[in-house]
């Protein structure tokens, strides 16, 4: 069955499509979904039968996916990272919500994908009232992996939400319209030993936190 294609307000995104989308996270089901960067593709954190589908759609083994979480806000992230120094807490708060994927050392209760314990994992809240409020509603984190245009071009992501629905509608259950996305990644930053190096440059400038 295709998957639903749900145009949302990316300003004003109103509360019963969020709640429709919600609901196909609390089902199990994937979806994609805007950012204040590239579109993504996730699913609820908690459920590791979705997970695993994620990881089956873009092609790579639970166990060895580098997938990160969507937090709404700073919360989270002691229940699944740990080691944060106040000093490092500060730049983050400054900096998020924000183009930025932000990598700790992982808590004991991160979750195992694949069975596998997770010695980083990466933290983003995007910008994007669209997710924040899905995430926010959900009550946990949604797994995120870009959208690109392949797997082997990994620069290019797909920008139009109708190319995208075209292209996963019989992958995924929901394919959430939030406007087009943008093209450029958001900036990886590794903050496990209380430095801010870059992994990936991004369409998050640090430096002006630090």
């Amino acid at each position: 069955m295709p998957a639903t294609l749900l145009r949302i307000h990316p300003e004003n995104p109103p509360q019963a499509r969020i709640q429709q989308a919600v609901e196909v996270l609390r089902k199990g089901g994937v979806i994609i979904y805007p950012t204040d960067t590239v579109y993504g593709i996730g699913c609820d954190v908690t459920n590791a039968k979705a997970v695993e589908r994620v990881c089956r759609i873009k092609g790579i083994k639970p166990e060895k996916a580098n997938l990160s979480f969507i937090c709404y806000d700073l919360s989270h992230i002691s229940d699944y990272a740990h080691g944060i120094s106040t000093s490092t807490y500060k730049v983050i708060k400054k900096a998020l919500p924000g183009p930025f994927t932000f990598l700790f050392e992982a808590s004991a209760e991160a979750p195992r994908f694949g069975g596998v314990k997770r010695k980083q994992v990466g933290i983003r809240v995007p910008d994007n009232q669209i997710i924040r409020q899905l995430v926010k509603e959900l009550g946990n984190p949604i797994v995120s992996t870009s959208v690109r245009e392949s797997e082997e071009t990994l620069e290019e992501y797909v920008t139009d939400p109708d190319l995208i629905y075209e292209k996963y509608r019989l992958l995924v259950d929901l394919v959430i319209d939030g406007g087009f996305g943008g093209n450029t990644p958001s900036t990886i930053v590794d903050c496990t030993n209380d430095d801010f190096d870059i992994v990936r440059d991004g369409a998050g400038d640090i430096e002006q936190y630090l």
